[in-house]
Protein backbone atom coordinates (compact mmCIF):
# COMPACT_ATOMS: atom_id res chain seq x y z
CA UNK A 1 0.00 0.00 0.00
CA UNK A 2 1.03 3.18 -0.61
CA UNK A 3 2.01 5.39 1.93
CA UNK A 4 -0.36 8.19 1.06
CA UNK A 5 -3.24 5.92 1.31
CA UNK A 6 -1.57 4.34 4.62
CA UNK A 7 -3.55 7.02 7.11
CA UNK A 8 -4.31 5.88 10.40
CA UNK A 9 -7.74 5.40 9.87
CA UNK A 10 -7.39 3.36 6.59
CA UNK A 11 -4.79 1.28 9.12
CA UNK A 12 -8.30 0.63 11.42
CA UNK A 13 -10.74 0.02 9.22
CA UNK A 14 -8.81 -0.89 5.39
CA UNK A 15 -6.87 -4.23 5.63
CA UNK A 16 -7.16 -4.20 1.70
CA UNK A 17 -4.75 -2.77 -0.96
CA UNK A 18 -4.97 0.68 -1.34
CA UNK A 19 -3.70 0.74 -4.87
CA UNK A 20 -5.83 -2.28 -6.20
CA UNK A 21 -7.72 -0.60 -8.27
CA UNK A 22 -5.06 1.78 -9.83
CA UNK A 23 -3.65 -0.50 -12.32
CA UNK A 24 -2.42 0.95 -15.87
CA UNK A 25 -5.14 1.72 -18.20
CA UNK A 26 -5.86 0.15 -21.11
CA UNK A 27 -8.45 1.17 -22.76
CA UNK A 28 -8.15 4.42 -25.77
CA UNK A 29 -10.13 6.77 -23.25
CA UNK A 30 -7.77 7.32 -21.37
CA UNK A 31 -9.27 10.15 -19.31
CA UNK A 32 -12.36 8.33 -18.70
CA UNK A 33 -11.35 5.60 -17.77
CA UNK A 34 -8.97 7.68 -14.82
CA UNK A 35 -12.22 9.38 -13.34
CA UNK A 36 -13.37 5.61 -12.92
CA UNK A 37 -10.12 4.34 -11.39
CA UNK A 38 -10.14 7.28 -9.09
CA UNK A 39 -13.91 7.12 -7.91
CA UNK A 40 -14.04 3.71 -7.88
CA UNK A 41 -11.16 3.51 -5.62
CA UNK A 42 -13.12 6.14 -3.41
CA UNK A 43 -16.58 4.88 -3.26
CA UNK A 44 -15.52 1.07 -2.77
CA UNK A 45 -13.95 2.34 0.05
CA UNK A 46 -10.54 1.53 -0.81
CA UNK A 47 -9.49 4.61 -0.01
CA UNK A 48 -11.28 6.17 2.78
CA UNK A 49 -12.68 10.02 3.85
CA UNK A 50 -9.34 11.86 4.45
CA UNK A 51 -6.88 9.59 2.88
CA UNK A 52 -4.08 10.79 1.04
CA UNK A 53 -3.43 9.85 -2.60
CA UNK A 54 -0.50 9.34 -4.12
CA UNK A 55 1.43 11.87 -6.08
CA UNK A 56 0.54 13.05 -9.93
CA UNK A 57 3.99 11.94 -10.96
CA UNK A 58 3.20 7.91 -9.40
CA UNK A 59 -0.12 8.14 -9.95
CA UNK A 60 0.34 8.65 -13.95
CA UNK A 61 3.15 5.78 -13.65
CA UNK A 62 0.57 3.47 -11.83
CA UNK A 63 -2.19 3.92 -14.37
CA UNK A 64 0.01 4.71 -17.25
CA UNK A 65 -1.23 7.71 -18.23
CA UNK A 66 0.26 11.25 -18.62
CA UNK A 67 0.55 13.69 -15.47
CA UNK A 68 -1.80 16.28 -17.54
CA UNK A 69 -4.46 13.49 -17.60
CA UNK A 70 -4.03 12.58 -13.78
CA UNK A 71 -4.27 16.14 -13.46
CA UNK A 72 -7.76 17.00 -15.54
CA UNK A 73 -9.25 13.66 -13.50
CA UNK A 74 -8.47 15.08 -10.10
CA UNK A 75 -9.86 18.63 -11.09
CA UNK A 76 -13.50 16.82 -11.60
CA UNK A 77 -13.13 14.87 -8.97
CA UNK A 78 -12.96 18.26 -6.79
CA UNK A 79 -15.27 19.69 -8.43
CA UNK A 80 -17.64 16.65 -7.76
CA UNK A 81 -17.17 16.04 -4.16
CA UNK A 82 -15.15 13.24 -4.04
CA UNK A 83 -11.38 15.06 -3.28
CA UNK A 84 -9.90 17.87 -2.18
CA UNK A 85 -6.80 19.13 -2.69
CA UNK A 86 -3.94 21.26 0.06
CA UNK A 87 -1.18 23.33 -1.09
CA UNK A 88 1.79 23.67 0.87
CA UNK A 89 4.62 21.71 2.57
CA UNK A 90 1.89 19.00 3.70
CA UNK A 91 -0.21 19.31 0.87
CA UNK A 92 -1.41 16.68 -1.82
CA UNK A 93 -4.57 15.29 -2.68
CA UNK A 94 -7.41 13.83 -0.47
CA UNK A 95 -10.61 11.91 -0.07
CA UNK A 96 -13.28 14.07 1.03
CA UNK A 97 -14.38 14.04 4.58
CA UNK A 98 -18.25 14.04 3.63
CA UNK A 99 -18.56 12.22 -0.04
CA UNK A 100 -21.75 12.62 -2.05
CA UNK A 101 -24.07 10.36 -1.38
CA UNK A 102 -25.75 10.84 -5.17
CA UNK A 103 -24.46 8.48 -8.26
CA UNK A 104 -22.28 9.77 -10.56
CA UNK A 105 -22.47 9.49 -14.26
CA UNK A 106 -20.01 10.65 -17.48
CA UNK A 107 -21.70 12.52 -19.97
CA UNK A 108 -20.33 11.72 -23.71
CA UNK A 109 -18.76 15.05 -23.47
CA UNK A 110 -16.86 14.24 -20.44
CA UNK A 111 -18.93 16.19 -17.85
CA UNK A 112 -19.90 14.57 -14.19
CA UNK A 113 -23.15 14.65 -13.46
CA UNK A 114 -25.19 13.46 -10.35
CA UNK A 115 -28.33 12.84 -12.33
CA UNK A 116 -28.78 9.46 -12.77
CA UNK A 117 -31.75 7.28 -13.44
CA UNK A 118 -31.88 3.57 -14.17
CA UNK A 119 -33.92 2.14 -16.98
CA UNK A 120 -35.83 -1.38 -16.54
CA UNK A 121 -33.24 -2.76 -18.88
CA UNK A 122 -30.50 -1.17 -17.53
CA UNK A 123 -31.55 -2.75 -13.62
CA UNK A 124 -31.57 -6.37 -15.45
CA UNK A 125 -28.44 -5.79 -17.69
CA UNK A 126 -26.25 -4.71 -14.21
CA UNK A 127 -28.04 -7.75 -12.33
CA UNK A 128 -27.30 -10.15 -14.92
CA UNK A 129 -24.08 -9.24 -15.20
CA UNK A 130 -23.34 -9.28 -11.06
CA UNK A 131 -24.39 -13.03 -11.11
CA UNK A 132 -22.07 -14.11 -14.00
CA UNK A 133 -19.10 -12.16 -12.59
CA UNK A 134 -19.27 -12.66 -8.67
CA UNK A 135 -20.35 -16.66 -9.33
CA UNK A 136 -17.06 -16.96 -11.44
CA UNK A 137 -14.88 -15.30 -8.97
CA UNK A 138 -16.10 -17.18 -5.86
CA UNK A 139 -15.65 -20.52 -7.99
CA UNK A 140 -12.72 -19.94 -8.67
CA UNK A 141 -11.20 -17.97 -5.66
CA UNK A 142 -12.00 -21.50 -4.08
CA UNK A 143 -10.31 -23.07 -7.21
CA UNK A 144 -7.08 -21.31 -6.15
CA UNK A 145 -4.29 -22.57 -3.08
CA UNK A 146 -4.34 -19.78 -1.15
CA UNK A 147 -1.88 -17.83 0.97
CA UNK A 148 -1.94 -18.22 4.72
CA UNK A 149 -1.86 -14.50 4.53
CA UNK A 150 -4.50 -14.47 1.35
CA UNK A 151 -6.69 -16.47 3.91
CA UNK A 152 -6.31 -14.54 6.92
CA UNK A 153 -7.09 -11.38 5.22
CA UNK A 154 -10.54 -12.81 3.70
CA UNK A 155 -11.53 -13.80 7.19
CA UNK A 156 -10.83 -10.48 8.61
CA UNK A 157 -12.27 -8.82 6.32
CA UNK A 158 -15.20 -10.66 6.52
CA UNK A 159 -15.72 -9.83 10.52
CA UNK A 160 -15.32 -6.75 9.69
CA UNK A 161 -18.30 -6.54 7.55
CA UNK A 162 -20.18 -8.74 9.88
CA UNK A 163 -19.74 -5.77 12.76
CA UNK A 164 -19.67 -3.25 10.55
CA UNK A 165 -22.25 -0.30 11.18
CA UNK A 166 -25.74 0.49 8.74
CA UNK A 167 -23.75 3.70 7.81
CA UNK A 168 -20.27 1.63 6.30
CA UNK A 169 -22.11 -1.81 5.69
CA UNK A 170 -22.09 -0.80 1.64
CA UNK A 171 -18.80 -0.23 1.34
CA UNK A 172 -17.58 -2.75 3.42
CA UNK A 173 -19.53 -5.40 1.93
CA UNK A 174 -17.95 -3.59 -1.47
CA UNK A 175 -15.02 -4.71 -0.25
CA UNK A 176 -15.41 -8.42 0.69
CA UNK A 177 -16.41 -8.92 -2.96
CA UNK A 178 -13.67 -7.44 -4.38
CA UNK A 179 -11.21 -9.02 -2.47
CA UNK A 180 -12.81 -12.70 -3.72
CA UNK A 181 -12.37 -11.36 -6.88
CA UNK A 182 -9.19 -10.19 -6.52
CA UNK A 183 -8.31 -13.92 -4.99
CA UNK A 184 -8.97 -15.26 -8.65
CA UNK A 185 -5.36 -14.23 -9.80
CA UNK A 186 -7.56 -12.32 -12.47
CA UNK A 187 -6.77 -8.43 -12.23
CA UNK A 188 -8.97 -8.28 -15.77
CA UNK A 189 -11.66 -10.24 -13.56
CA UNK A 190 -11.17 -7.73 -10.63
CA UNK A 191 -11.72 -4.95 -12.71
CA UNK A 192 -14.60 -6.03 -14.38
CA UNK A 193 -16.20 -6.92 -10.32
CA UNK A 194 -15.16 -3.41 -9.14
CA UNK A 195 -17.23 -1.41 -12.53
CA UNK A 196 -20.41 -4.41 -11.91
CA UNK A 197 -20.54 -3.38 -8.12
CA UNK A 198 -20.41 0.88 -8.82
CA UNK A 199 -23.48 -0.23 -10.48
CA UNK A 200 -24.80 -2.19 -7.95
CA UNK A 201 -23.96 -0.29 -5.33
CA UNK A 202 -25.95 2.79 -7.53
CA UNK A 203 -28.86 0.83 -7.43
CA UNK A 204 -28.75 0.22 -3.73
CA UNK A 205 -28.50 3.56 -2.75
CA UNK A 206 -32.15 3.85 -4.04
CA UNK A 207 -33.42 1.08 -1.80
CA UNK A 208 -33.59 1.08 2.26
CA UNK A 209 -31.08 -1.06 4.34
CA UNK A 210 -32.82 -3.13 6.63
CA UNK A 211 -31.26 -4.94 9.92
CA UNK A 212 -33.01 -8.20 8.69
CA UNK A 213 -31.16 -8.23 5.72
CA UNK A 214 -27.66 -7.34 6.77
CA UNK A 215 -28.10 -10.08 9.24
CA UNK A 216 -29.02 -12.45 6.21
CA UNK A 217 -26.40 -10.92 4.23
CA UNK A 218 -24.10 -11.74 6.88
CA UNK A 219 -24.79 -15.16 7.16
CA UNK A 220 -24.96 -15.33 3.47
CA UNK A 221 -20.94 -13.69 3.18
CA UNK A 222 -19.79 -16.56 6.07
CA UNK A 223 -21.41 -19.23 4.06
CA UNK A 224 -19.38 -17.80 0.40
CA UNK A 225 -15.85 -17.51 2.00
CA UNK A 226 -16.02 -20.33 4.06
CA UNK A 227 -16.49 -22.70 1.17
CA UNK A 228 -13.56 -20.55 -0.60
CA UNK A 229 -11.67 -21.15 2.23
CA UNK A 230 -12.28 -25.05 2.62
CA UNK A 231 -11.57 -25.38 -1.70
CA UNK A 232 -15.50 -26.27 -2.30
CA UNK A 233 -15.89 -24.06 -5.60
CA UNK A 234 -18.94 -25.78 -6.05
CA UNK A 235 -20.18 -24.35 -3.07
CA UNK A 236 -18.70 -21.23 -3.11
CA UNK A 237 -20.57 -20.50 -6.69
CA UNK A 238 -23.81 -21.91 -4.85
CA UNK A 239 -23.17 -19.89 -1.89
CA UNK A 240 -22.70 -16.36 -4.03
CA UNK A 241 -25.49 -17.35 -6.08
CA UNK A 242 -27.99 -17.22 -3.36
CA UNK A 243 -26.30 -13.82 -2.18
CA UNK A 244 -27.04 -12.18 -5.38
CA UNK A 245 -30.05 -13.37 -6.18
CA UNK A 246 -31.55 -12.05 -2.49
CA UNK A 247 -30.43 -8.75 -3.33
CA UNK A 248 -31.39 -8.64 -6.89
CA UNK A 249 -34.77 -9.98 -5.64
CA UNK A 250 -35.12 -6.87 -3.66
CA UNK A 251 -34.05 -4.50 -6.40
CA UNK A 252 -36.71 -5.93 -8.80
CA UNK A 253 -38.98 -5.48 -6.14
CA UNK A 254 -38.28 -1.82 -5.07
CA UNK A 255 -36.75 -0.27 -8.35
CA UNK A 256 -38.02 -3.05 -11.29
Amino acid sequence: MSPELHSEQAVAANPLNGDLLLRPVRGGNTYEETVERLLQTIRLGLALPGAQFPPERELAAMLEVSRDTVRLAISALVDAGYLFVKRGRYGGTFVAENLPSQPLRMGRDGELTHNVEFTHDELEDALILREILECGAAEFAAVRSLTSVEREQLWAVLKETSLSTAENYRMLDSRLHLLIAELTGSPSLLSQVASSRMRINELLDGIPLLAPNISHSNEQHEAIVLAILTGDSEKARAAMADHVSGSAALLRGFLG
